[in-house]
């Protein structure tokens, strides 16, 4: 019994805020984020309005998502998440969706984006071991980024995606720090959440398994790591399976379906969708655009998209910032701890850029990579701790990018405030 009340406060302090400088970055977002969320519910209807199911801004599916969990060949298991999340809300509200159920929608969103924030500003604390004014720098820039800010207010399979991701990211780097394996029964819970949320994610769970200690030259080892790797396929196909009824063949035709769907679209070249869209819309808020929308019910709604970027100053700084990611990568490229997040990232940029799938809409993926950015900047300022002057450099750049990040992606708030205004009161 005192192994696992050890267990379940060791938790706890990992996943919530264990220090009073962790409290206050995350009562910052908590409140910044909640400020958002809080005025956005109470005064417009696009977090959750039940005659539309999709689509109401950025192609996010707020009301599909809460009341399923989407499609089961893409979302396995949000429908059991997702049921919690909407009974919650409905106890809260007194089993009506109105306005008090969207602001119980908004605050969830609100706590585990705020929550993610602490995992990464923990990583940066605790593994990169940055020193603390560094560490507040990146995460500073990082909740500026478009997608936490617009997953702060919505609820939506990427929002908790992006919580979990950070987490066990943050818990594997802990582990392997220590020159520890993952155990099973975290692999399996990571497998069964991250996965079960997003399919394509299960993957990332076993990446970590890859850079234990002395993994391939030992046997014994390797057939462990093979063991507690096919026990967690096992435990999520098992899952996955039960979900559909055992119906397997549904998911290779809705798998190809989607497919089709989300990666035959021409609309503008693939690198500008990349620099647009996958690196730079997840981060910095192009301009956008309304379309006509329909709930193929008889109801008409508008919907917000975001266009390419039209400014010199917005490619060049997604271009900055993935040179600088780049360096990173190349100059911790013995890290394992770094190689780790590389495979990660590197996972969703061949669905989205070489697969397309989604490459016309990869903004809104980015609850499945972003965390990927302050985690690789924060390696580059711990390669160069040594060298003042490069320290020096590398942080007047990111200042220089958080101050037109900020200012970008405040402005850009302001149209979107705009589409509220005029479609959505």
């Amino acid at each position: 019994m005192s192994f696992i009340k050890a267990k379940l406060i060791a938790l706890l302090k990992q996943v919530f805020p264990s220090s009073c400088t962790e409290l206050a970055v995350f009562l910052l977002f908590l409140i910044s984020y909640g400020t958002l969320g809080t005025y956005i519910a109470l005064h417009y209807r696009i977090i959750f309005d039940i005659r539309i199911p999709w689509d109401a801004y950025f192609s996010f599916d707020n009301k599909a998502i809460v009341m399923t969990g989407g499609s089961f060949e893409r979302h396995p298991l949000a429908y059991y998440f997702f049921n919690w999340i909407r009974e919650f809300s409905l106890f809260v509200s007194g089993g009506k969706m109105d306005v008090t159920f969207r602001l119980t929608l908004a605050w969830l969103s609100n706590i585990a984006i705020s929550l993610c924030i602490v995992q990464i500003f923990k990583y940066l604390i605790n593994i990169t071991q940055l020193p603390l004014k560094f560490a507040l720098l990146l995460v500073l820039f990082f909740g500026a980024f478009s997608t936490p800010i617009i997953l702060s207010f919505t609820p939506e399979n990427f929002t908790y995606t992006l919580l979990l991701l950070s987490i066990y990211n943050y818990y594997a780097a802990v582990k392997l720090k220590k020159n520890e394996k993952i155990p099973g029964s975290a692999l399996i819970l990571a497998g069964i959440s991250i996965g079960g949320i997003t399919i394509t994610n299960l993957a990332k769970v076993f990446i970590p398994v890859l850079f234990e200690k002395d993994l391939f030259r030992s046997w014994k080892k390797l057939g462990n790591a093979v063991f507690r790797v096919v026990l967690t396929t096992a435990c999520f196909v098992f899952l996955y399976l039960l979900r559909i009824d055992f119906k397997y063949e549904n998911i290779f035709s809705k798998t190809n379906q989607q497919y089709e769907k989300f990666s035959n679209v021409e609309s503008i070249p693939d690198w500008d969708m990349m620099l647009s869209y996958f690196f730079g819309g997840s981060i910095l808020f192009p301009s956008f655009m309304t379309t006509d929308k329909h709930n193929m019910k008889g109801f008409d709604f508008k919907g917000l998209l975001m266009e390419p970027y039209s400014s010199v100053f917005c490619y060049t700084f997604v271009i900055i910032l993935l040179i600088l990611i780049l360096w990173s990568y190349f100059k911790n490229f013995r890290n394992r701890l770094v190689q780790i997040i590389a495979i990660s990232f590197l996972i969703d940029i061949v669905i989205h850029c070489v697969m397309r799938f989604g490459l016309h809409t990869s903004y809104i993926y980015g609850g499945h990579f972003v965390f990927v950015y302050p985690v690789l900047l924060g390696w580059l300022f711990y390669a160069y701790r040594s060298k003042p002057g490069i320290v020096s450099f590398l942080t007047v750049i990111t200042g220089v990018l958080f101050v037109f990040l900020l200012a970008n992606n405040l402005f850009r708030m302001s149209d979107f405030f705009q589409f509220l205004e005029t479609y959505y009161q």
